[in-house]
């Protein structure tokens, strides 16, 4: 028998950098045990060309990613999310859409590598903001999710959130 694989969704106002590295770190890692989308409440239209770089460069699939908006896993036929992160601080305090499943959800939140002004520090910027979702979907992936109540979860979920890096 195969094991469920989780739906992830990981939630950033813009969709351009946080956002879509961890989508891409959650498939990376998961390894078949979760499928992760990404998406934002005002998407940038476009993928920062520095989240690409830093994907690419560690050999990790680019492919089809693009910025969306939330509203299109909020409609009949989207995938039902078993977990929800919100990694800028934005996105948390927005009024997100209901989602069906009713997933856990988290906030993650980590500093915004594409606000950074500064062209020679944007490198350093966005490998510290994938290291620190690396590490905590580690943390996540650690953990024994089928043996979990819902209670505890969440709670070992903002917890990970709450880790300073």
């Amino acid at each position: 028998m195969s094991e469920k694989a989780y739906n992830v969704l990981v939630l950033c106002t813009g969709n351009s950098a946080r956002s879509i590295l961890g989508e891409v770190l959650f498939n990376a890692l998961g390894k078949g045990k979760f499928k992760a989308y990404s998406a934002g409440s005002h998407p940038a239209g476009a993928v920062n060309p520095r989240a690409l770089e830093w994907l690419r460069e560690r050999g990790l699939n680019t492919e089809g990613l693009r910025s969306k908006s939330w509203d299109e896993f909020a409609v009949p036929g989207a995938p039902e999310f078993d977990f929800i992160f919100t990694v800028c601080d934005a996105a948390a305090g927005e009024a997100c859409p209901l989602w069906m499943g009713h997933p856990a959800t988290a906030h993650w939140g980590i500093p915004d590598p594409a606000q950074v002004e500064d062209v020679e520090e944007q490198p350093a910027a966005f490998r510290k903001a994938a290291e620190q979702l690396t590490r905590r979907i580690q943390m996540f992936l650690s953990l024994p999710i089928d043996k979990l109540d819902k209670l505890t979860l969440k709670e070992k979920l903002a917890e990970i959130g709450r880790i300073k890096d």
